[in-house]
């Protein structure tokens, strides 16, 4: 630390510019006076007399020490100073001898006589002769003294409060700084700590100025204004007894002062003290950072933190975290991942979300435990599904809005329930391109509500066959797939477009009673019911037993579905209001940058790519997973993604079913007594409506799913 400001002038003293001048100079200035005329006379009266010689040899003298004074490592500026009057008493010696008259010798004489009056105090005493008129000297920086500086310093000091333990000049400089702030908190500076490669940053060991006393009035904007440092830059901390018999307590206090690795920090920070200055404070409150992992290949940075177990689960406002990462949080760039009170931020240089994930056989191919790659999470980790579960066939439930990516979801489960060897059957509501493709890989395939009751008939009928089926151990048992000898292949039954068909006025009601039989107790048998459609919902006609059977059983994923229904949707699904995710954009793309200029030019905002087909969540757990599914491509051959044959049931599954009369073309018109009519000539006649096992009070639709079939039933009456 720099020399500390002298302390206050006693009364009645005068300032260092208006003191009388010091006697030294008085004295030499009288030898220079007294000299000169002897200077200009010795030479011309007597050259070879003894005073002549005497001023010859003391120049010589003078030479002499300015040649030495050259030779010197330092000081040779002043010590040239201090034999300049002998060398130039020497050469005007010298002058005087060669030339006559008195008029140059005199004229020599006065000048070295002028230039002694000045270079006295200017080699001697130059620190003692501040000018009268000068600026204020201003405190001095909290920088490390000089040796030279200390000793120069002349004005006397009073006794300093300050034990006398010899100490080193920047100790020195602190203390100085202290007592002229009046000792704050009365107390006394024992120890200083330069820290490592700083000038200035320092610790401090303060001790109460009466020994024995607690330290009680000392604070951060006293030590700040003592060494002249923001306040900011000071931190108190108590200080413990240590092992070397040092003593600590209330007696005691750790300053830390720290400017110039506060201003660094701002500058430069590293990412500890990032995380410790703008998220540690606000978006995770209480974490401390523990490391940062950059994966080049997937250009995707990872932060891991930790807040302390006595928090429980880490707390994450994604939305405050988004902006301090300097992205949005809409932009699809930020996934949370936490687990306990350990927390994982991934940032993407894109969002993940926006890629194109291809499907492969690979992928889609189930391991030994029934598991398959569905699709990639927002942290970068493959979602994966199941084909079976430890009680038995897995159930699936598909939700999404038109254009979500429902259809391809779909495909991908019946691509990974072939390849495991499973029997798959699809029917729609409705046609469209893709059904008809996957259909001609499935073992039957159909459109409409009709084909769709026909095959829950047949679902429920092979849970009867196969509850009977002996395995090779001559027992019956439960499916399950670990176990050798199993006489049947497992089943899926996929249903496009359920809720369209549960509405139907003719087979709805049966479709729902068959869809929850089958769900209850399709597990036990190999038989998986997969639903999808736009809504799980109670009030468009979903059933709450349904919905528990489907969720207890399978891995459920929903697709981006309208912001408003995304409390309900997951709430439907039994998801804590807690663990509710946020809607996801409309669109992953980043925005195109000068927005402000192309409305200054009158310029269109150019189109918004909206790109989520096939994002939205995995629900495995208690917490919904940010996904983005594969991607199969329907415009070329599916071949690539299923096996080479396609797996039928057995012969003895299909003589009974023959045998109930369920196994036949499912694209007929209903067949007499099918439904329990004895004509079966009028598919739409109220007369002809087939039975159904019971009314279901949740979600009835007394048979009209929309305003315009009551309008034709009413007009029906009518016509009555």
């Amino acid at each position: 630390m720099g020399p500390a400001l002298p302390p206050a002038r006693p009364r009645g003293e005068l300032p260092v510019s208006i003191r009388p001048t010091p006697r030294s100079v008085v004295l030499e200035r009288l030898a220079y006076t007294a000299a000169a005329p002897l200077l200009a006379a010795a030479p011309n009266l007597a050259p070879d007399g003894p005073l002549n010689v005497g001023l010859l040899l003391a120049g010589a003298v003078g030479v002499g020490g300015a040649v030495a004074a050259v030779a010197a490592d330092e000081g040779t500026g002043r010590k040239l100073m201090r034999n300049s009057p002998l060398v130039t008493a020497l050469a005007v010696d010298i002058t005087a001898m060669t030339t006559t008259g008195w008029g140059i010798d005199a004229g020599l004489a006065a000048g070295w006589l002028a230039c002694g009056w000045l270079i006295a105090p200017l080699s001697r005493h130059r620190r003692r002769l501040a000018p009268a008129l000068a600026a204020p000297t201003p405190p001095p920086a909290l920088t490390a003294a000089e040796p030279e500086d200390l000793e120069a310093e002349s004005v006397e000091e009073p006794a300093s409060p300050h034990p006398d333990d010899h100490p080193d000049p920047f100790t020195r400089g602190v203390r100085s700084m202290w007592e002229r702030a009046g000792l704050p908190g009365r107390t006394l500076v024992i120890t200083t700590d330069r820290h490592e490669g700083y000038d200035i940053d320092c610790t401090l060991l303060v001790r109460a100025l009466e020994e024995g006393r607690p330290i009680s009035g000392l604070t951060k904007a006293q030590v700040a204004a003592a060494v002249g440092v923001d306040e900011t830059d000071v931190h108190l901390a108590p200080v413990q007894r240590q092992s070397d018999g040092r003593q600590g307590g209330p007696g005691w206090l750790e300053v830390r002062i720290t400017p110039e690795a506060a201003a660094r920090r701002r500058k430069a920070p590293t990412t500890r003290e990032w995380w410790d200055d703008h998220i540690a404070t606000g978006p995770v409150p209480g974490s401390s950072f523990v490391q940062k992992v950059r994966d080049e290949t997937r250009k995707v940075t990872h932060y891991v933190a930790q807040v302390p177990e006595e928090l429980g689960e880490a707390r994450v406002d994604q939305h405050a975290l988004a902006a301090v990462l300097k992205t949005k949080y809409d932009e699809g760039r930020l996934f949370v991942t936490t687990d306990g009170n350990q927390v994982l931020v991934s940032l993407w240089d894109t969002s993940p979300l926006a890629q194109t994930f291809p499907a492969t056989r690979e992928l889609l191919t189930p391991d030994k435990d029934g598991r398959w790659v569905t699709g990639y999470l927002g942290n970068g980790q493959p979602a994966r599904n199941r084909v079976y579960t430890d009680r038995g066939a897995a159930h699936g439930l598909f939700v999404a809005p038109s254009g979500g990516g429902k259809t391809q979801l779909m495909a991908l489960h019946i691509a990974a329930d072939a390849l495991f060897g499973a029997v798959v059957m699809l029917a729609t509501e409705a046609p469209d391109e893709k059904t008809l493709a996957l259909g001609e890989h499935t073992a039957r395939y159909g459109v409409g509500a009709l084909y769709m009751v026909r095959l829950l008939r047949t679902m429920a009928a092979l849970m009867e066959i196969r509850g009977e089926m002996l395995w090779d151990d001559g027992q019956i048992h439960e499916w399950d797939p670990t176990r050798p000898g199993c006489p049947y292949a497992p089943f899926s039954g996929y249903l496009d477009e359920f809720l369209s068909a549960a509405r139907n006025p003719l087979y709805g009601d049966e479709i729902m009673d068959l869809a929850e039989t089958v769900s209850v107790k399709g597990r036990k048998y190999a038989v998986g019911i997969k639903v999808a459609g736009q809504s799980i919902y109670v009030q468009d006609g979903f059933t709450q037993l349904l919905c528990e059977n489907l969720r207890e059983n399978c891995i459920p994923v929903v697709l981006k579905v309208a912001p408003k229904k995304v409390n309900e949707m997951f709430k439907t699904l039994g998801i804590a209001s807690e663990n509710i995710p946020d809607p996801l954009p409309r669109s992953f793309s980043t925005s195109e940058a000068g927005r402000i200029e192309r409305v200054m030019r009158g310029e269109p905002e150019p189109p918004t790519d909206s790109n989520t087909g096939g994002a939205g969540w995995i629900v495995e757990g208690k917490h919904p997973e940010v996904l983005r599914t594969l991607f199969m491509d329907f415009k070329q051959s599916l071949d690539p993604y299923f096996p080479d044959t396609i797996t039928p049931l057995t012969d003895h599954e299909i003589t009974e079913l023959d045998a109930r009369g369920l196994w036949f073309d499912w694209t007929q018109p209903p067949r007499p007594g099918e439904f329990g009519d004895t004509e079966g000539d009028d598919e739409d006649s109220d007369e002809d409506r087939p039975p159904t096992s019971r009314s279901r009070t949740s979600g009835s639709r007394a048979g009209l799913s929309s305003p315009r079939e009551a309008l034709d039933a009413i007009k029906r009456l009518s016509n009555a």
